[in-house]
C-alpha cells in the first residue's frame, strides 16, 4: 500500500470539509492498495469529452463525477454503451444541466462485458470497528442483499468463510461458458479493504461496486467510493473486573442484606428469605435503620456496626440512599456491591446521572458494583440463592447471564423444572461496572463451567466482546440470545456498503467469527446448554434417524436437511441385520421406521445398530420416550371400565413399563458412552415428570429428551455448527 497516496488523498478530503473522496481519487487509492481498477480517463466539464473517448474507443461509459455527488446512476450521471463522439458530448451536456456546478469532471471508460457483478466494501460500527462487506453488486445491491459480514482485520479463513455464506455462491463457479471468478484475486481486494480500514480510523465507509468479473473470472473495480470523517476515538474501555470481587460474589463467606425487611411486598423481604431459607453455609447479616430482629434474627443499624468482615453487600434500598452507602462500605472492606435496587440509568436523566456518579465514587473506594437494576445472583454448589425469584435449579455445569429479569426468571424455572444444572446465574442489570464482557471473561477458566449462555440486548464494547468470546469458544461452547434482532442500521449511511448495514448483520457476524453458536428463541438456550453439557459433540453433519412413526421421521428428515444436516442412505448390511429383527414393511432406510412394535428388544437393538454404524455422526431418536405416558392412561382406562380388574395388577403393570423406560434410556446412555456420539430424544408425549436431562452419577453422558423434532434437530444443529468452528471445517 502507497500510504503517501492514501493518507494525501485522506487529509485532504477531511481539510475541504467535505468527507467525500470521489470516484477518480477513491480508485486511485484503490490502486495504491492493490485493487484492481478499470482503465479509464478524467475529462475537465471545460474540455472535450468526445475526442477523449475517441481515443479510448467505442464503445464508452460516461460518468460525472464531483464531492457531493454520491450516487452517480440515481442522479442520470452514468451513461453506458455510448457509440460516437456526438453521444458522449450530448450526454456530457446533458449532465451539466442536470448536475451544474457540483459537476467537477467527467470519467471516460472504455465499456467492458462482464458476466457477473459483485460488491465489496467497509463500513464502520460504532461497537466493532471497520467491518468488511462482500456479496453481489450492481444497481441492485440494497434489493438482492445477499452478501456477509466479517470484522475487520480479516483472514484467509474468514475470507472463505464470506465466499462461502452467499447464498447464491454458485456465481462464483464457471457460468454460461465464463471461467470461474479468481477467488485468490477477490481475497486480495477483500484484505486490501480490511488493510485500509484498520489503517486509516479516519475511514468511515469504502464502496467498491460494481466489482465486474470478466469472461477469464478476472476482477475490475468500475466504480467506488470513500467517505471519510475526524476519528473522535474510541469509547473508553473499561478494564476487567479483578476476579477477586467475582469470588466475593459468587462465594461470598459473609453477605450483608442492606434494606433487609418484614414487608412481603418488598425486595428486601424476598431477597433475605431467598438466601436464609437454604442450606447456604456463609454468616447472613440484616441491615437496616430501624435495628430490631427479623426473621429470628438481629437486625444491625448499619454495616459498619457488624463485628465480621463482610464480602458481599446485597443493596435493595432506595437509589437516592445508595451513594451514601459508599464510606460506610469502604470503611467495612467491602469488596462487592450486588445493586438490586433500580432508578438508574435505565430511567434516564437524573438516574443515569445518579449511576454516573454512583459508579464514580465506588471505583475510588474499590468496590466493584454489580448491576444495578439486577434480579441478583445463584449458586446453586453452595446453595446461595440471592434473589427475587425463588427457583432452585440444581448444581450444573451451565453458566447463565441475562440482561432481561424476566427472561432469567423463565430460564431458571425451566432449568429446575427440566433438571438442567446450572453453574451461577446472574441477572447483569444495568451493567454500570460489570459487564458482559467480565461474565464471559470469569467463566472461561472455571472448571465448573462447561457452557456460558447469555441473554443480551446490548453491548458496551464490541472488541472486547469478540475477543473474550472467540478465546473462551475455543474452550467451551458459548450460546447466545439477542434481544432486538430487528433494529436498523444507520439512517445517514451513505454508500450502498453503509446502507445494507444494521446492527443485528453485525453482531451475527461477530458472532460467527467467534464461534458463539446464536439462537432466535429462548428455549434453544437451555435447549443447547443441556446437548454441550450432557452429550458428545458430532464429528460431521451425517444423522440416523429411528422413529415409532413414519410421519414423525419424514418430519424429522425434512427439518434435518433444511438445517444444513445429512440423513444418508442405510448400507445394505445394517438393512440386513434389521431385516431379522423388524416386519417385513419396516420402511428399509433412513428414517428407520420400526412400525410400533411392542417388543422392548426392537429399538435397544436398533439404535445400537444405528450407533455401530461408521456411516453416522448423531442419531435422533422419536417416539420411543414417553410411551409410558399412553400405556398410563389405558390402563387407567381399563381399572375405571372394568372394576373386576385388580388394581393392584395395574399398579403393578404401570411400575414395569415405567422400569423398561428407565431401562432404555440408561441403554442409550450406555451406547453413547460406547461409540462417543451424541444421542437426541423426542418424547411421545410429555407430562410434568418428564425431564430434559437423565441423569446417571456414574455415566460421563446423560440422557436429553426434546418435546419436538424441532427442538431436537435445531439443537444437533447448533452441536455440529460449533463443532466445524472449533475445527475449521466449515463447508464450502
Amino acid at each position: 500500500m502507497n500510504t503517501s497516496t492514501v493518507g494525501e488523498f485522506i487529509e485532504s478530503c477531511l481539510s475541504s470539509g467535505n468527507g467525500v473522496i470521489p470516484e477518480d481519487r477513491a480508485k486511485r487509492i484503490f490502486n495504491a492498495c492493490g485493487i484492481p481498477v478499470v482503465a479509464e480517463r478524467a475529462v475537465d466539464p471545460a474540455d472535450d469529452p468526445g475526442a477523449v473517448a475517441a481515443e479510448i474507443g467505442f464503445p464508452v461509459v460516461l460518468k460525472g463525477c464531483g464531492n457531493r455527488i454520491l450516487h452517480k446512476t440515481d442522479t442520470g450521471l452514468v451513461r453506458v454503451g455510448l457509440a460516437s463522439v456526438d453521444e458522449v458530448r450530448q450526454a456530457a451536456r446533458e449532465m451539466i444541466d442536470r448536475a451544474g456546478t457540483d459537476l467537477t469532471s467527467f470519467l471516460i471508460q472504455p465499456q467492458l462485458q462482464g458476466t457477473r457483478e459483485l460488491v465489496a466494501g467497509v463500513f464502520r460500527d460504532p461497537l466493532f470497528g471497520p467491518v468488511v462487506l462482500f456479496g453481489l453488486g450492481g444497481i441492485h445491491t440494497e434489493v438482492l442483499n445477499d452478501t456477509v459480514l466479517r470484522i475487520a482485520p480479516l483472514s484467509d479463513r474468514l475470507i472463505d468463510e464470506m465466499f462461502a455464506e452467499l447464498r447464491a455462491k454458485a456465481l462464483l463457479g464457471a457460468y454460461r461458458g465464463a471461467r470461474p471468478v479468481n477467488l485468490e484475486a477477490m481475497k486480495r481486494i477483500l484484505m486490501a479493504l480490511s488493510d485500509l480500514a484498520v489503517a486509516y480510523p479516519a475511514i468511515k465507509e469504502i464502496d467498491v461496486n460494481p466489482i465486474l468479473i470478466d469472461r477469464e473470472g478476472e476482477p475490475a473495480a468500475v466504480d467506488g467510493l470513500i467517505i471519510v470523517d475526524r476519528d473522535e476515538g474510541e469509547v473508553r474501555r473499561r478494564p476487567p473486573i479483578d476476579s477477586r470481587a467475582f469470588k466475593a460474589c459468587y462465594y461470598p463467606k459473609a453477605v450483608a442484606v442492606i434494606g433487609a425487611s418484614g414487608t412481603l411486598t418488598k425486595w428486601g423481604n424476598s431477597v433475605t428469605a431467598n438466601i436464609l431459607s437454604r442450606d447456604f453455609q456463609g454468616e447472613v447479616y440484616l441491615v437496616n435503620p430501624r435495628g430490631g430482629e427479623l426473621m429470628g434474627r438481629p437486625v444491625y443499624r448499619s454495616i459498619t456496626a457488624i463485628d465480621q468482615s463482610v464480602d458481599l453487600a446485597v443493596v435493595t434500598i432506595p437509589a437516592a440512599k445508595v451513594l451514601d452507602l459508599i464510606p460506610d462500605l469502604r470503611q467495612k472492606g467491602v469488596k462487592a456491591m450486588l445493586l438490586i435496587t433500580s432508578g438508574f440509568r435505565e430511567t434516564g436523566g437524573d438516574g443515569a446521572e445518579l449511576e454516573a456518579r454512583l459508579v464514580e465514587a465506588a471505583e475510588q473506594a474499590g468496590i466493584v458494583i454489580f448491576g444495578p437494576n439486577t434480579m441478583g445472583i445463584c449458586n446453586p454448589w453452595i446453595n446461595f440463592f440471592c434473589s427475587g425469584v425463588h427457583v432452585y435449579p440444581n448444581p450444573g455445569s451451565t453458566a447463565l447471564v441475562c440482561q432481561s429479569g424476566n427472561m432469567g426468571t423463565q430460564l431458571l424455572a425451566f432449568a429446575e423444572q427440566q433438571d438442567i444444572g446450572i453453574r451461577a446465574f446472574t441477572g447483569s442489570g444495568n451493567e454500570a461496572m460489570v459487564t458482559i464482557e467480565d461474565y464471559i471473561q470469569v467463566f472461561e477458566d472455571d472448571d465448573k463451567t462447561s457452557t456460558v449462555v447469555l441473554y443480551v440486548e446490548s453491548i458496551k464494547d464490541g472488541k472486547r466482546f469478540l475477543e473474550c468470546a472467540r478465546r473462551v469458544s475455543k474452550k467451551k461452547p458459548v450460546v447466545i440470545l439477542k434481544g432486538g434482532r430487528t433494529g436498523k442500521g444507520s439512517a445517514a449511511a451513505t454508500s450502498h456498503t453503509g446502507a445494507i448495514a444494521s446492527d443485528h448483520r453485525v453482531f451475527a457476524a461477530a458472532c460467527r467469527q467467534a464461534g458463539i453458536v446464536q439462537v432466535q428463541q429462548p428455549m434453544e438456550l437451555l435447549d443447547l446448554s443441556a446437548a454441550f453439557s450432557s452429550l458428545p459433540l458430532p464429528k460431521g453433519n451425517r444423522v440416523a434417524i429411528m422413529t415409532l412413526g413414519g410421519g414423525w421421521g419424514v418430519i424429522a428428515t425434512d427439518l434435518c436437511l433444511e438445517n444444513n444436516l445429512s440423513v444418508p442412505d442405510l448400507p445394505p448390511a445394517i438393512i440386513d441385520r434389521l431385516n431379522a429383527l423388524l416386519p417385513a414393511y419396516w420402511s428399509h432406510g433412513n428414517p428407520i421406521d420400526i412400525v410400533g412394535e411392542n417388543d422392548p428388544a426392537i429399538p435397544r437393538t436398533a439404535i445400537e445398530e444405528l450407533m455401530r454404524w461408521d456411516g453416522c455422526d448423531a442419531v435422533i431418536h422419536l417416539g420411543i420416550h414417553g410411551r409410558s405416558i399412553l400405556a398410563g392412561r389405558m390402563l387407567d382406562s381399563v381399572g375405571k371400565s372394568d372394576p373386576a380388574y385388580p388394581p393392584k395388577k395395574i399398579e403393578a403393570i404401570k411400575k414395569m413399563v415405567a422400569e423398561m423406560e428407565a431401562d432404555y434410556i440408561r441403554h442409550v446412555v450406555a451406547l453413547t458412552e460406547r461409540y462417543d456420539k451424541p444421542v437426541l430424544g423426542v418424547s411421545l408425549l410429555t407430562n410434568e415428570d418428564m425431564r430434559t436431562v437423565y441423569r446417571f452419577d456414574d455415566c460421563r453422558y446423560q440422557g436429553v429428551f426434546f418435546p419436538s423434532p424441532e427442538r431436537a434437530v435445531k439443537t444437533l444443529a447448533g452441536m455440529f455448527h460449533y463443532r466445524q468452528w472449533l475445527t475449521g471445517t466449515r463447508e464450502h
